[in-house]
This record gives structure tokens, C-alpha cells and sequence, in this order.
């Protein structure tokens, strides 16, 4: 299963997000240079929602070992570190494992349940979903992503219709000024300083190479979901209804839950 290794860390756009959520005040006191800060200075702040330790795994565990760690951890990378060397050797993604048994399910027999309506099967969220309001603030989508730890939070109307999906990636992507590129990101703009903008505002001024979003339905197969999901290439499916209300989220974490662990027994990893 994962080790736990000591003289290694892991900064990720969560941290850089739970740094941002830490340090705003309001768009009159400015975080001056915040990309020049040295890691050192963001300790405390890193060491308040980290696990105090990276979570790792050898070139010898299994995939199912892997899968394991990703789950019961709660976490979206999964080095591969020598235990000899301590040098990381790849990082581990949910989107990366399901890719491979996606594939390799095709050369083997499929589970009877796979052909089931994820309803049925309970997969995914379906309860005290994370949203926010498109007329909400920025810093308002920041609180969320801290204070609920998911990834994305689908962009919702007055009527609970769901208009986008803005996820973690896009905090730090910025459409930037042509002389500086087309895109740049939000430390380079000082963007991070006006975090009051509405969630119209930020989605008007992510990059143009954004995860969109690709719904499913709840008396839809596991199987169709699957297929949706790998051919897409995003890292979760809104689930709507024939209104396009949000009503859950199916995730990569929800598909290999219950394609792996579920099977043999391991329930709950992801409560």
C-alpha cells in the first residue's frame, strides 16, 4: 500500500488555492509579489490542510495497491519514488489508471454490473452537492474548494441549471494581454488580487482550453459512463436531469470505486 516518505513534498494548485483563500482580504489590500513568496513562507499555511506527509507508493505495488492509496488518501497524485534512490520515477492519475482499464477491459469479460444504471448502482454524489451561483464572487468559488476539498464546482443559474464548470485548474488560468501571450497565468496578471470578480467575470476570462462540460444522466449504464468519460478526458461528469438541473457528480475517484474496490468488498473509502 502507500508509504509514507519524509524528505519529499508535494505543492499542488490546492495549496496554492488554500494559500489564496488565506491571504486575500479585499481588493484594496493588495498580496504584493505572491509568486516571488518563498515555499518556506507558505509552511504554515501548507502544513494546516496537508497530511504532514506525501503519500507515495514502489515500482513493485500493484495497480490495485495504487488505486487503493489514491482513494482511501484522498488524493489526485500518486508518486512512484525508488525505494532505493528516492527518486520519483512517474505520477499516478485517476485519469491515467482508467484510461489503462478502459482498454484493458476490452480483452477481457465484462462484469454483468457494468451494463446497470449508475442510479441503481449508487455511483457518484448525489447529495449536499458543492455549487456556486454564476453571480457569486471568485473568492466566494475559493471558500468552496477549501471548506468542501472538491476539485470543480459546476456554475449554476437561479434555477439550479448549470451553465459551466469551474475547477481547481482554472483559478490559476488567465486569458492574458496579447503583447504577454494569449494566455497567461494568474500570477503573472496579479490577478489573485481581485478576487471579488463575479464567477461571469472568471469564466470570461479563463483560458480558452478548459475542461467544459459534459454531462450524464442518472438512467444512464455505468458502461456509457465510462466510454463518456475516457473519450472526454475530463476528470468528472455533471450530473443533470432532462432540465439540465444539477442533481450530482460522477467522478473518476466514483468510477474506480466501483469498478475496483467495490467488487471485492471495500466500501467507504470515499465518504
Amino acid at each position: 500500500m502507500g508509504q509514507q516518505v519524509t524528505e519529499i513534498c508535494m505543492l499542488t494548485i490546492t495549496d496554492f488555492i488554500n494559500i489564496l483563500h488565506c491571504y486575500y482580504k479585499s481588493p484594496m489590500v493588495q498580496m504584493y509579489e505572491l509568486e516571488n513568496h518563498k515555499i518556506e513562507t507558505w509552511r504554515d499555511v501548507y502544513l494546516q490542510y496537508s497530511n504532514h506527509f506525501l503519500i507515495s507508493i514502489s515500482p513493485e505495488a500493484s495497480l490495485f495497491d495504487a488505486i487503493y492509496s489514491l482513494l482511501k488518501y484522498k488524493i489526485h497524485r500518486l508518486p512512484v519514488i525508488d525505494p532505493e534512490s528516492g527518486n520519483v520515477l512517474h505520477i499516478l492519475t485517476h485519469k491515467r489508471i482508467l484510461k489503462f482499464l478502459h482498454i484493458f477491459g476490452k480483452k477481457v469479460p465484462t462484469p454483468a454490473f457494468i451494463r446497470r444504471e449508475i442510479q441503481e448502482l449508487g455511483i457518484g454524489t448525489f447529495r449536499n452537492i458543492a455549487t456556486v451561483q454564476q453571480a457569486a464572487s471568485l473568492y466566494d468559488a475559493l471558500s468552496i474548494f477549501v471548506e468542501r476539498r472538491v476539485s470543480a464546482l459546476p456554475v449554476v443559474d437561479e434555477q439550479g441549471k448549470v451553465v459551466a464548470l469551474y475547477s481547481r485548474f482554472d483559478v490559476i488560468k488567465f486569458r492574458g494581454k496579447p503583447l504577454l501571450g494569449p494566455w497567461q497565468n494568474l500570477a503573472a496578471q496579479k490577478s489573485y488580487n481581485n478576487l471579488d470578480m463575479t464567477m461571469q467575470e472568471a469564466l470570461r476570462r479563463r483560458a480558452c482550453f478548459v475542461e467544459g462540460v459534459i454531462k450524464c444522466y442518472p438512467d444512464e449504464t455505468l458502461e456509457t459512463i465510462i466510454d463518456r468519460i475516457v473519450k472526454a478526458e475530463v476528470h468528472r461528469l455533471v450530473l443533470v436531469d432532462r432540465a439540465d438541473v444539477v442533481k450530482g457528480i460522477v467522478s473518476l475517484s466514483d468510477l474506480l470505486q466501483a469498478m475496483v474496490l467495490t467488487p471485492v468488498g471495500i466500501e467507504a473509502l470515499l465518504s
